[in-house]
């Protein structure tokens, strides 16, 4: 039976495609054989960001506007991909909290809950938490809910040390719901997304390792987070004000 997990947040810009490419790139990459949808529609950009071997893409259309989705519509997609052997279906969710993000998380049996460490993204996500607790057809129908993931995105301890980033500790504090991964910063994930590959298949940068790790964690394995301390710098660099 395929499971369904909505990639949300709430706010834009956060790494909503990018953590959806590299999440369903990941578990196809695992031998999982799984679909991602693009539910921006008339701003549809994941097919841009897509190496699609062993995956599938549902991109959204961008001739139509966000009232072209409906709820039966959208089921009958899902059931025609899960009777498909579909194992994973992974739900792209566009910004805000209207027609389109309501949609993509309204049949997810899972969701991956995508932050920064600043306040605007954690308030936001905390808003997309009630709903997936109270607008999802999981909900609706009193069944077991959502099982939810948190990913923080472009987290720099350096600047969390500085003050300006939430800590882990914080965003954990505020949201209260089980921590799956920590994303750097890093300047690879736009190299990927120019390059029209998702960032798990910049090999050696941090960021490919760190969505590794999610792919691993979500699959069951105990894995220590990394990325979440700033490098310690040399005696010499201390001395000298290097930075």
């Amino acid at each position: 039976m395929a499971k369904i997990i909505v990639i949300t947040s709430g706010k834009g810009g956060v790494g909503k495609t990018t953590t959806s490419a590299s999440f369903a790139t990941g578990l196809a990459m695992r031998g999982h054989k799984t679909a991602v949808i693009d539910f921006d529609v008339g701003l549809r950009n994941l097919d841009l960001i897509m190496g699609c071997e062993g995956l599938f893409v549902l991109a959204a259309s961008q001739t139509r506007d966000k009232d072209a989705l409906t709820q039966e519509g959208v089921e009958r997609v899902l059931n025609d991909l899960a009777a498909m052997d579909f194992e994973y279906i992974v739900c792209d969710s566009p910004a805000g909290i209207e027609t389109g993000a309501l949609m993509a998380m309204h049949f997810a049996d899972e969701a991956l809950v995508v932050t920064n460490p600043e306040v605007s993204s954690v308030r936001d996500s905390d808003r997309i938490l009630g709903m997936l607790a109270s607008k999802t057809k999981r909900a609706i129908e009193g069944l077991e809910p959502v099982k939810e993931h948190l990913l923080i995105t472009r987290y720099n301890p350096a600047r969390v040390n500085q003050g300006q980033m939430l800590s882990l500790e914080d965003i954990q504090d505020i949201l209260r719901i089980k921590l799956i991964g920590v994303i750097p910063e890093s300047e690879s994930v736009l190299q990927a997304s120019n390059q029209g590959v998702p960032a798990v298949h910049m090999q050696g940068s941090d960021v490919s390792e760190a969505y590794k790790d999610v792919i691993d964690r979500f699959l069951g394995a105990d894995k220590p987070m990394r990325f979440t301390e700033a490098p310690k710098q040399s005696l010499l660099k201390r001395l000298f004000g290097g930075k």
